[in-house]
C-alpha cells in the first residue's frame, strides 16, 4: 500500500506516534510519504526517505508560555511576538492564514503520491484534503472533543471540524478503553458524534508491559516549547530544591549536555533515552505537565504523578488521572507544594493504585493493533 502520513505539530506527542507507527508499517513492506512543520517535520526527515514540509500550524506562546486570549485572536488576526530561540520580533501568521497555506501544501504532493490510504495524527487539514479526493482515511486522535479548559467560543469550530472525522473509515485512539481512557475528557462522547461504530481503542502506541523499579528520587522531565518549559521551570525550582528528597529536573533542551545543581536539585539539559528511562524507572514521584505519552510512560513503570498542566489537552489527562486516584493536579507553587506533602503521606495507596492501572494497561499492544486496522482499510 502507498499510504501518505501527516501529524500535527502542536507539541511533540503527535510525530513521537508517527514514528513508530511508521517504522512497523515500514517493516510491513508499504510504501510511505510524511507530511509535517516545524520540529516535528525535522524529527520525521532524521527518520524517513519521503518526507515534506508543510505550514505549521501553532498556538500564540511567548516566554510565558501559551496565551490563549491572544491565541483565540490570532485564529483571525497576525500578532506580533517576540521569537526567545531566534531573539528577534516577528509577525506570527493566523491560524486562518496557517490553515489555508498547510491544505494547498498538502495537496500540491497528492497527484505524486497517489495514496491508498491517508492516515492523519491529529490533522485535520489532512482528512479534509482526504475528503475532497476520495481517499480513504484513519485518523490519529487522543483529542476530538475536549471539555477541559476549552473556551466556549470556539464549540461551533469544533462542531464544523468533526464532519472530517465522521468521514474516516477509522478512528484510532491510542489509549486504554473506557472506564480506564486517560484521554477520556480531551475525546469526548464518541456516541453523540456519531463515530462509535468506526471507532477503537487500541491501548498506548508505547510498550505498556509493566516495569517496575526503585523509589529514589522526585523526577521532573520538562518538555514542550521554550515558552512553556520556562513557565514549568519557574514553578518547579523554587519548590523542588527546598525539598529534602533528591530531585532531578531535566529541561528538555538537546544539543550541548550540562548539569548543574541548585539546592536538592540536579538539573540536566537533556538526558539520553537511557538516562531518562532510569530516572523514571526509579522514581517515587514524576511531576510532569501531563502529556499523553509521558503519561503512559509513567504508567509504565507505575509511578504516582503531579500534574502541572500548561494547556487544555494536558488539564483534562491531569484530571482523569487525579479521579483514578494516580495523580494530583497543581497549578501553582503553593498547590505543588501542597500536592507533594499529600503524596508523601499516602504514596503506598497511590502507588498500589497506578500500578492497577499499569496492569490492565499492559494487556494492550496498541501498534500492533493501529497496523492492523490500517491494513484492514480499503479504497
Amino acid at each position: 500500500m502507498r499510504l501518505l502520513l501527516s501529524c500535527s505539530e502542536l507539541g511533540l506527542g503527535h510525530v513521537s506516534r508517527l514514528i513508530p507507527l511508521g517504522k512497523r508499517l515500514e517493516q510491513h513492506g508499504h510504501e510511505l510519504f510524511f507530511f509535517s512543520g516545524g520540529k516535528a517535520y525535522e524529527l520525521l526527515q532524521k527518520e524517513f526517505k519521503n518526507t515534506y514540509k508543510v505550514t505549521p500550524i501553532s498556538w500564540y506562546e511567548n516566554a510565558h508560555g501559551i496565551l490563549t486570549s491572544a491565541s483565540l485572536l490570532n485564529m483571525f488576526f497576525p500578532l506580533p511576538l517576540f521569537n526567545v530561540e531566534q531573539n528577534r520580533f516577528e509577525i506570527k501568521n493566523s491560524n486562518t492564514w496557517e490553515t489555508i497555506h498547510r491544505y494547498y501544501d498538502l495537496r500540491e504532493n497528492i497527484y505524486n503520491v497517489k495514496p491508498d490510504v491517508l492516515v492523519a495524527d491529529g490533522d485535520i487539514n489532512a482528512l479534509r484534503l482526504a475528503l475532497r479526493w476520495k481517499i480513504p482515511s484513519v485518523y490519529v486522535a487522543n483529542t476530538i472533543r475536549p471539555s477541559f479548559g476549552v473556551s466556549t467560543f470556539l464549540s461551533p469550530g469544533e462542531r464544523f471540524l468533526e464532519r472530517y472525522i465522521k468521514a474516516c473509515q477509522k478512528v484510532i485512539i491510542p489509549d486504554n478503553p473506557p472506564p480506564y481512557t486517560v484521554s477520556e475528557y480531551s475525546i469526548g462522547n464518541i456516541d453523540n458524534m456519531g463515530i462509535t461504530s468506526r471507532t477503537e481503542y487500541v491501548g498506548g502506541f508505547v510498550d505498556t508491559k509493566p516495569v517496575r523499579g526503585g523509589q529514589e528520587h522526585i523526577f521532573a522531565p520538562i518538555s514542550g516549547p521554550i515558552g512553556t518549559r520556562s513557565q514549568l521551570l519557574k514553578t518547579l525550582l523554587p519548590v523542588l530544591e527546598k525539598a529534602q528528597t533528591k530531585c532531578i529536573i531535566s529541561l528538555g533542551t538537546p544539543g550541548k549536555k550540562a548539569s548543574a545543581k541548585i539546592g536538592n536539585c540536579e538539573l540536566h539539559t537533556w538526558l539520553t533515552p537511557e538516562e531518562r528511562k532510569q530516572a523514571m524507572m526509579n522514581a517515587k514521584i514524576v511531576v510532569f505537565s501531563g502529556g499523553h505519552a509521558t503519561c503512559f510512560e509513567t504508567i509504565k513503570y507505575g509511578k504516582p504523578t503531579i500534574c502541572i498542566p500548561t494547556q487544555p489537552e494536558q488539564e483534562g489527562n491531569g484530571a482523569k488521572l487525579e479521579k483514578m486516584c494516580c495523580s494530583i493536579v497543581a497549578k501553582n507553587k503553593k498547590q505543588l507544594e501542597k500536592a507533594l506533602k499529600k503524596m508523601d503521606t499516602e504514596l503506598d495507596t497511590y502507588t498500589q493504585n497506578v500500578e492497577a492501572l499499569s496492569e490492565f494497561s499492559g494487556r494492550f499492544r496498541g501498534l500492533d493493533r493501529a497496523v492492523e486496522i490500517i491494513e484492514s482499510v480499503k479504497g
